[in-house]
């Protein structure tokens, strides 16, 4: 009889030790306890983890795709504009002066066509432009006076010379049909320049050479106006 209680005592027992266990193991995963605390917590760190992670991409594809105009300005290069040239062929220093001996380079050279007649090439050798104003004023030898000027052969315009430009002018030396008179050879040459009001001669003349047997002349001697084309010179 004893050892039957006995033996329900310990059954009783060992129930009950059943009943706790499994009460604590459900306490442990009710969905409330613990393992939602953790879940929440891990749920926020994921979303913190994202947010952070979108930020620096979309910060990374705003440097990326923000066009060159939106830098800031004090950071770009200012622009400089090319200093004026005063070379003299690009750009003239000064103004215009007036074309005679000591600015300009004046060569004379006989031509096959027409005949009897001389070329006069008057360069720009100076630093400004220059004015070739009326014709010029030439003198062979130890001549006393100039001849006359063509008046057909009058441009329109005053001839311009920028430096290393040149003008033209022709000289008819001699008749060609012999009809001219006091014929003679000369061995030098003045070339005179005129002023604006062209009258008067100013700066210094020019001594272009002439061939080494010279040049005949006789008193139908005449020239052209300064011409802006060479072509303009030989027609007369």
């Amino acid at each position: 009889m004893s050892s039957i209680r006995n033996s329900r005592t310990r059954l009783l027992t060992a129930a009950a030790t059943g009943v706790l266990a499994v009460l604590s193991l459900t306490a442990c995963n009710d969905g409330s306890g613990v393992r939602r605390e953790s879940a929440a917590a891990n749920a926020s760190a994921t979303a913190s983890t994202s947010a952070a992670t979108s930020s620096g991409s979309s910060s990374h594809d705003d440097a990326r795709t923000a066009p060159a105009g939106s830098q800031r300005t004090d950071h770009t290069p200012e622009r400089k504009t090319p200093a004026a040239s005063g070379n003299g062929r690009t750009g003239t220093v000064g103004k215009a002066v007036t074309c005679q001996g000591s600015n300009t380079k004046t060569v004379a050279a006989l031509l096959n066509r027409p005949v009897n007649h001389m070329l006069l090439t008057v360069t720009n050798t100076g630093s400004r432009t220059c004015y070739l104003y009326g014709y010029p004023a030439v003198r062979f030898g130890a001549a006393q006076s100039v001849p006359p000027v063509i008046e057909a052969s009058q441009p329109q315009a005053v001839v311009t010379l920028k430096p290393g430009e040149s003008g033209y002018a022709s000289v008819s030396l001699s008749a060609t049909d012999g009809s001219g008179a006091h014929g003679r050879t000369e061995k030098s040459l003045a070339v005179y320049f005129h002023g604006p009001s062209g009258n008067e001669s100013v700066g210094a003349a020019a001594h272009p050479a002439l061939p080494a047997k010279g040049v005949y002349i006789d008193d139908s001697l005449n020239v052209t106006y300064w011409q802006q084309s060479m072509d303009d010179a030989v027609r007369w």
